[in-house]
Formats: structure tokens, C-alpha cells, sequence
């Protein structure tokens, strides 16, 4: 995709009605708003950080624990809205901005969100199962840090967009742009770095979540639209509370025609002598049966003609 292409595409803006980016964000930003809140009031009553993290932040993140998990299943999906540091939420919030506005410009708004949470709900699954599952990992289940933040979610969006277009240029006034592959390669180094191998589930969890984006597009280029459902769900919801019915499909309208008999862009070959020499010699030669029908209705357009 050259960088003229990309320019000439129009683009939704941030503060656009329906911005699934936009919306992306500001669903981080206040989940994160709630927690701090709450974790002041804390704080004012002379409790701990340890004591809002056990009795508060617990319930919405992924616990190793499989019998704790048992009690909180929701967290599957609201821990990828959570984060409990003001860099974690700025990191995840840049990412996504990066990587969610170019995804967008690439396969359209209503692939974002969808893409968001299936990568979301993978890494969640994929983080229970390697550390309930592999039997090195299952010993130390009590000692790993529990599943919160973006992490899983932003990277189906980064291998979204770039399986859709991994020479995509960002930067362009740079020596011509840099191709998307490379910025999510620093991506990739950078989360998996920042996990380490003293978090097994949540680097499993990153690598299904790529794989989710991954998939995403792979069936996106087949026809089948993982998040097809998800959008005709909230256009029916929309639907449903919007007395103005603003998705109802609006009646087709009525054809016109022109009334005549001859067929539209019939192509109507031009009748000359030479034409009617050649079928005539065909005919003798090969018999009646030998010409096309095309040929056939020539002659007889001919021989109405008198020619």
C-alpha cells in the first residue's frame, strides 16, 4: 500500500459518533477512574494498597487459581479494561491508539472492538490453561501474578493490522515511511520482554492473543466476519432503545424500465454481402447444422432484408 493510497482514504476521526477506537479508550479510562476511586477511598480510611488489591482489584482480574476463578468468571473479559498503574493504563492507551487507528483505516470501524475482545477472551483462556495445565507450572500456581491489562487484546489488534497490510508506512516524511511489520516487531520484543519467564501464563496469554488476531484476518479473507455477530447484536440493541430506528433498512426503490422489445446492449452485427457469401459457402461445405446460432439468426435477418 503506497503512502498516496493511504492518504487519499478517508479516515474516521477520533471524536467521530460511533468511533470504536474512541469508544475503546474511554471504556479503559473510566474502568481505571472507578478503581482509583475507590482504591482513594481506601487509602483515606488508613487501609492499604494491599488490602484494596485483595478485597477490590482481585474481582477483576484473571487469579491463577482455578477454584478462585470459579467465583469470578466475568473476569475472563473485564480484566482486559483493568490496570492499576497510571503508566500501565498510558502504555496500553498509546498502543491501542497506534495500532487500533491503523486497523481501522485498514479494515474499517466495526472490526476493532471485535478483534479487542476475541484477543482479550483468548488471552484470558490461554493464561488458565498453561498454568493449570503444564505440570511444570502447576506448583507455583499460588505465586503467579494474577491476568490485568490490554496486553492480549492490543496484540490481535497489532497482528490484525498487520497481516492486512504489513507494509503499511507510518512515518511517511521519514526516509519515505516505516513499514508496520517493524513497529510491531518492537511491540512484540517489548511485551514479551517486559513478561519474562517468570510469567508463563501471561506470555502464553500474548501469543494467543496474536494468534487471535491472526485468525481474524485469515477468515476475514475467506468471508467469514468473526465479529459479524457482535455488530448486528448492537445494531438490534440500538434498534430496540432508539425510538428513531436508526438501522431500519429503508425500502428498495422501484425500477424503471424501458418498455421495448430488443434486449439492452444486444450487440447487432453489421448485414453485408461478403458476410452472406461466407455462411453460404459454410453451409455448402459443412451443412446447415455447422453454423452458430448466431450465424443462423444472421441469415435470416439477411434473407428478411433481401440482401
Amino acid at each position: 500500500m503506497s503512502v498516496l493510497e493511504q492518504n487519499s482514504r478517508k479516515r474516521m476521526l477520533l471524536g467521530q459518533d460511533g468511533n470504536s477506537l474512541t469508544l475503546l479508550i474511554i471504556f479503559n479510562a473510566i474502568i481505571f477512574v472507578l478503581l482509583n476511586f475507590v482504591k482513594v477511598i481506601y487509602l483515606f480510611n488508613n487501609s492499604t494498597e494491599t488490602t484494596f488489591n485483595d478485597q477490590v482489584l482481585t474481582w477483576a482480574v484473571v487469579p491463577s487459581q482455578p477454584q478462585v476463578f470459579a467465583t469470578r468468571p466475568w473476569t475472563l473479559l473485564l480484566y482486559m479494561f483493568t490496570h492499576s498503574k497510571v503508566l500501565h493504563l498510558f502504555s496500553s492507551l498509546l498502543w491501542l491508539w497506534s495500532f487500533g487507528y491503523i486497523l481501522q483505516d485498514l479494515s474499517g470501524n466495526k472490526k476493532l472492538i471485535p478483534v479487542y475482545l476475541y484477543g482479550g477472551l483468548a488471552g484470558s483462556v490461554a493464561f488458565l490453561l498453561t498454568i493449570n495445565l503444564v505440570p511444570s507450572f502447576q506448583n507455583n500456581i499460588d505465586s503467579y501474578e494474577p491476568l490485568l491489562g490490554a496486553g492480549p487484546s492490543l496484540m490481535a489488534i497489532a497482528v490484525a493490522a498487520t497481516s492486512l497490510s504489513p507494509n503499511y508506512k507510518i512515518f511517511p516524511l521519514i526516509n519515505g515511511g516505516i513499514p508496520l511489520w517493524v513497529l510491531t516487531a518492537v511491540f512484540v520484543l517489548i511485551s514479551l520482554g517486559t513478561v519474562g519467564m517468570e510469567n508463563p501464563g501471561q506470555a502464553a496469554a500474548l501469543v494467543a492473543g496474536g494468534l487471535t488476531g491472526y485468525g481474524f484476518v485469515w477468515q476475514l479473507s475467506k468471508g467469514n466476519d468473526w465479529g459479524q455477530w457482535m455488530n448486528n447484536l448492537v445494531t438490534w440493541a440500538d434498534d430496540l432503545f432508539n425510538p428513531q430506528k436508526k438501522h431500519v433498512q429503508k425500502p428498495q426503490k422501484q425500477q424503471l424500465y424501458y418498455k421495448s422489445t430488443q434486449k439492452p446492449f444486444e450487440k447487432t452485427p453489421h448485414i453485408t454481402q461478403q458476410k452472406v457469401d461466407d455462411l453460404l459457402d459454410k453451409i455448402h461445405q459443412k451443412g446447415y447444422n455447422s453454423l452458430s446460432e448466431d450465424e443462423k439468426e444472421f441469415l435470416k435477418k439477411a434473407s428478411r432484408e433481401e440482401l
